[in-house]
């Protein structure tokens, strides 16, 4: 049985809110109710009871959502699992990313493609780049990531066939071509755009190196679990970008 050790990062469940914490035994996480010694946690098993707090092992969704600083608005895990599952990204894959914003989906990606797998990733802004490395460094996402503050550069990446590409920028169609050069055949590339007027644009330069282009938005409605008051949550994450996907055409 796994339990919770120095250092351990932990989800805090108190009524209806989520906190992520780092256990260090000399600290402590005040509440309306009291206060919770992480010392106390120490040797316990993950997903116990302590009074009104019930305390999980985070997943990686908790982690992007209550854990990552933000330098941009961070793809959201509603989108970022759907994004890693359209490129088919499974251990051993290699995959392309471009911009890395604040590193939420490179974490998902790093996730995907496990230790046999490599993620390169580029991000152009300093600033961000310096806190999407924090962030992979502060949850261990860095093994498997190679990390690039800069503008996208094919010759970084020279010789190597990619199993995927996601593209993340204001203006990603000057880059259509050389990521095609990049792929291996048939392979998939995803883009987030966030505005319609870029999707019929990115549409315009895809032809004639991609084809089986799809377009799709995520829309993620939580209800109460509460068997007496179920229904929709008062809130819900709508609309926060395009998806567009497409395949290599080998030309």
């Amino acid at each position: 049985m796994e339990t919770i050790k120095e250092g351990d990062f932990i989800l805090i469940r108190f009524k209806e809110k989520r906190y992520l914490k780092r256990v260090e035994s000399d600290k402590n996480f005040s509440y309306k109710g009291g206060v919770l010694y992480y010392k106390d946690l120490i040797g316990k098993p993950f997903g116990i009871s302590m009074g009104e707090l019930q305390i999980f092992k985070p997943t990686l969704e908790e982690i992007i959502l209550y854990g990552i600083k933000r330098e941009t608005q961070i793809i959201y895990p509603k989108d970022t699992f759907f994004i890693a599952k359209k490129l088919n990204l499974s251990e051993g894959k290699v995959i392309l990313e471009f911009g890395t914003g604040s590193g939420a989906a490179t974490m998902v990606f790093s996730s995907s493609v496990g230790e046999s797998g490599r993620v390169y990733t580029f991000e152009r802004e300093e600033r961000i780049f310096k806190t999407a490395k924090r962030n992979l460094e502060k949850f261990g996402f860095t093994q498997n990531v190679v990390m690039f503050n800069k503008p996208f550069d094919p010759a970084e990446v020279e010789g190597i066939k990619f199993d995927a590409v996601f593209i993340d920028v204001r203006e990603p169609y000057p880059y259509i071509s050389q990521v095609w050069e990049l792929l291996k055949p048939s392979a998939p590339i995803g883009f987030l755009l966030p505005t319609a007027n870029q999707v019929q644009e990115l549409l315009k330069h895809l032809k004639p190196y991609f084809g089986d282009i799809e377009i799709v938005e995520i829309l993620a409605r939580y209800y109460k679990a509460n068997p007496e008051r179920f229904r929709p949550e008062d809130t819900m994450v709508a609309h926060t970008a395009y998806l567009l996907f497409a395949k290599k055409l080998s030309t």
